[in-house]
């Protein structure tokens, strides 16, 4: 069935130890540009026809009906005996692998329990829980229920060509990344840092550099002089600060501000994320926020300088399109980032 399709990805975005200097300029404050009307609008468009995309797949694949296809299985039914069907789950494991509340589940299970295809058994290494697994009733049932949607799918299948079909497969498995990294980001609070937000990004610059050996004798960032007062360095034109806020506690950031003698071009700037949110895809949201902020801007470029030692943030630029470059641009005083990066933003 579809959901077998859309399973969380094993890899996951990690927005973990993602480096990058800065430019040490000082300018006059003032405001920071907001996204157009334009840009808003055009959001809201592609919201809408996700949405509307979204709900249409649901309807279609009949999940609103009351019986799944012609067996007497609710959707929730079908997915919980596809899923002990292939191991014995707890009500609880099995929440979490649909995605439902406990309650829900719980209530799955026990159709299936009544319709007597599952059956559950003291957990045997813990007394205090029951795991359900499926009676021979209900593995001849799975069989079915495997038999009507492989027919369904290859029904529609038989629509598209194998290049449409690769194509709607990598398609879903970005969708399916993206469900699966917003709804772990629940409660972290992306906005502009202010002043009083200094101290605690400079703290976590310093976390992470120490976690990682990027010290400050070896010319990375955490030794720029500005490191307690970056939010005067990014009040100036052009230049903008966002930090993610997780239950009152600041636990990473990322910037943007101009490169000092390169016109139209912008840096990429001290991306660092504690341990409590990484792997959640905060990386991946909070540099496209930034560089849709340096497109309106109006940069036609975004540079970066990072290390090598830092693997997981060279995938990522790699990934955001960012090219490897033979030399550096201008002289950010990052001699220990030995590995500078460009994004064209107008491809």
């Amino acid at each position: 069935m579809l959901q077998a399709q859309l399973k969380p990805a094993n890899l996951v975005v990690t927005c973990n130890q993602t480096h990058s200097t800065m430019a040490q300029t000082d300018a006059p404050s003032t405001p920071v540009m907001p996204i157009t009307h334009a840009k808003q609008t055009a959001e809201s468009g592609s919201s809408a026809q996700l949405r509307h995309l979204s709900r249409y797949l649901v309807r279609n694949l009949g999940m609103l009906n009351a019986a799944f296809g012609d067996l007497p299985l609710s959707p929730v039914q079908a997915h919980a005996l596809f899923e002990i069907g292939k191991q014995p789950l707890t009500i609880k494991e099995l929440a979490c692998k649909l995605s439902i509340d406990k309650s829900n589940a719980s209530r799955a299970i026990k159709h299936l329990i009544d319709k007597n295809l599952a059956q559950s058994q003291i957990h045997p290494r813990d007394s205090r829980c029951l795991v359900v697994q499926l009676t021979p009733a209900g593995k001849k049932l799975l069989l079915k229920l495997d038999a009507q949607q492989n027919q369904l799918f290859q029904e529609i299948l038989a629509q598209l060509t194998p290049a449409q079909t690769s194509q709607i497969e990598e398609a879903l498995m970005l969708y399916n990344q993206a469900v699966h990294n917003a709804k772990h980001q629940s409660g972290c609070h992306i906005r502009q840092a202010t002043a009083q937000d200094d101290a605690a990004i400079a703290k976590v610059i310093r976390d992470v550099s120490a976690e990682y050996g990027l010290t400050a004798d070896k010319g990375y960032s955490v030794a720029d002089p500005t490191l307690d007062c970056l939010s005067q360095i990014y009040s100036q034109a052009g230049a903008s600060y966002w930090i993610i806020e997780l239950e009152g506690r600041i636990l990473g950031g990322a910037g943007i501000a101009p490169l000092a003698n390169n016109e139209g071009v912008c840096e990429l700037q001290k991306m660092y994320f504690m341990p409590e949110i990484r792997g959640k895809g905060l990386a991946t949201r909070v540099a496209l926020m930034a560089l849709d902020f340096a497109r309106e801007t109006g940069y036609q470029s975004c540079y970066l300088e990072t290390t090598a030692a830092l693997n997981e943030a060279v995938k990522l630029y790699e990934k955001l399109g960012f090219v490897h470059l033979s030399a550096p641009l201008g002289n950010t005083g990052h001699d220990a980032c030995e590995m500078p990066m460009l994004l064209e933003l107008n491809q």
